[in-house]
This record gives C-alpha cells, sequence and structure tokens, in this order.
C-alpha cells in the first residue's frame, strides 16, 4: 500500500521596513484591490522569468486572506497566527478553499513593488512564489495607518468530487489497460472501508488483488497497482471511494479501494 505522503505548510514571516505615503514614484497603485492586483501580476510576472507556470486566482483562498490580513490589522505585530485563530490550512478550508499544498508570505510594507521585492529577496518567500507544485493564489491587502498589510496564500489545487466522480476518474486510468470495470462500485466502496481484507458480503469469486489508498492525486494510479494492471493477470476491476481518514481533514484528499479479479 502506498503511503500519504504529508505536506508541510511552509510559514514565511516578513516585515519590510519603512512607513510612509504611498507615492506614484514607488508604483503605488490605487486602492486596497489595485495593490493586490499589482502584487498578483509581478508575482506571476517572476514566475515567468523563473520557468514556473503562472498562479490562477482562487476567491476562497482570498477570502481566506482577506480574514487574516484584518487580523494583522488589528493586532499590529504581523504573523501567521494568532491566539484563538485557526492555523493557514484550517482557515484556507473554512473559506471553501481545496487544496493538496499550501504556503504563506504575509508583509507590512509602503507599496506593492517594496512588498514583492523583499519576498523575491529573501530565500522562504521567494522559494514559496516560485514554487512550481503550486497552481492558485489568494491575495489581501489592507492600508491601515499609512502601511500596507498583505497576505498571498499559495496552493496546490484539488477539485472537489464525490465518490462517484472519484470512481470515474480512476477507471478511466485503469480502462488505459484494457481492463474493463463494473458498474457496481458497492463492494469496492465497502472494501474502501475496511484496513485490509475484503468485505464479508463479497459474493461468488474473490479478488485477486486489493489495493487501497489516499491522496490528492487522481491522474496517476499508484505504482503497485501499475504493476498488477501491467501483469495481465487481470481482466476486470471494481472501483470505489469512501471518506478519507487521518488527521489532516483540512487538506483536500480521496480514499480509494480497487479489487482485481
Amino acid at each position: 500500500m502506498r503511503h500519504l505522503r504529508r505536506r508541510l505548510v511552509v510559514w514565511m514571516v516578513l516585515a519590510c521596513a519603512g512607513v510612509c505615503q504611498l507615492s506614484a514614484q514607488r508604483g503605488a497603485v490605487r486602492g486596497e484591490a489595485g495593490a493586490a492586483e499589482q502584487l498578483f501580476a509581478m508575482g506571476n510576472q517572476a514566475r515567468a522569468q523563473a520557468g514556473a507556470a503562472p498562479l490562477a486566482w482562487d476567491p476562497a483562498l482570498a477570502d481566506a486572506a482577506r480574514k487574516h490580513c484584518e487580523r494583522m490589522v488589528a493586532e499590529g505585530p504581523i504573523a501567521h497566527r494568532y491566539g484563538g485563530e485557526p492555523d493557514l490550512s484550517e482557515r484556507a478550508s473554512l473559506a471553501g478553499a481545496h487544496f493538496g499544498l499550501i504556503e504563506e508570505n504575509i508583509a507590512v510594507g509602503s507599496y506593492p513593488a517594496q512588498i514583492h521585492e523583499s519576498w523575491m529577496n529573501s530565500p522562504g518567500h521567494r522559494r514559496n512564489l516560485l514554487n512550481p507544485e503550486v497552481d492558485h493564489v489568494g491575495i489581501a491587502v489592507i492600508e491601515s495607518r499609512g502601511s500596507l498589510y498583505a497576505v498571498v496564500d499559495f496552493e496546490t489545487l484539488v477539485r472537489a468530487l464525490n465518490a462517484a466522480q472519484v470512481e470515474s476518474s480512476v477507471a478511466k486510468l485503469i480502462r488505459m489497460s484494457g481492463i474493463a470495470i463494473r458498474t457496481d462500485p458497492r463492494d469496492a466502496r465497502a472494501a474502501c472501508e475496511m484496513d485490509h481484507g475484503v468485505p464479508g458480503t463479497l459474493k461468488g469469486n474473490q479478488p485477486g488483488f486489493v489495493m487501497r489508498w489516499q491522496g490528492a492525486d487522481l491522474e496517476h494510479l499508484p505504482q503497485a497497482l501499475v504493476d498488477r494492471l501491467g501483469s495481465r493477470a487481470y481482466h476486470l476491476a471494481d472501483v470505489g471511494s469512501c471518506k478519507p481518514r487521518g488527521e489532516q481533514t483540512a487538506f483536500t484528499q480521496y480514499r480509494v479501494a480497487v479489487l482485481l479479479y
């Protein structure tokens, strides 16, 4: 059985020095939304120069960033988490974001270009911004006391799918090996709920191989299953999905069982 790789949230803190009035000479833009748009554009420009794909906007992630930015303004000193506040993954999940990896940059500075440049000059922040694994972003900027408070949340987006959609995605990959798929997933769904063995309700022929795994990737099958499919020892597969297990409930994951006959 393939083990789930847990992804660590990379937390970085940046305090951009200097409090001054925004000025056109320093690349200021009008309004908080304009400042967020400028950070978004500069970030994607930097990714293009580094050979990384551009980030798409996730409104749910932007909502999570906004709530934390409001808390930063209220607190004064910036931080990734304050007393009584959920951590990054929890607040992003509560806002409706679905992800397998999440990272965050925060700052307080004088204008967007200064914040972006400071992130690019900080190894940890630069690594978050240019990470080729992330594909979506949410940004919030609030102007307060003559400064800009900024929160940028990056994620690897995971589609929110129901059990039937997960099963369909896995079945499509299995069919590429020339193996037929059973139309009734109830046995595989029951096996998915188990840690090992097969359901006691299983009648008739018993599966020759059972594979269970959990993760966010529905574009690739576990290598152990790929090897079995390539053995030509099987002609039929039963695919079932169930509720994922584990403590990282904020991260979007799928749990799948495949029975080969």
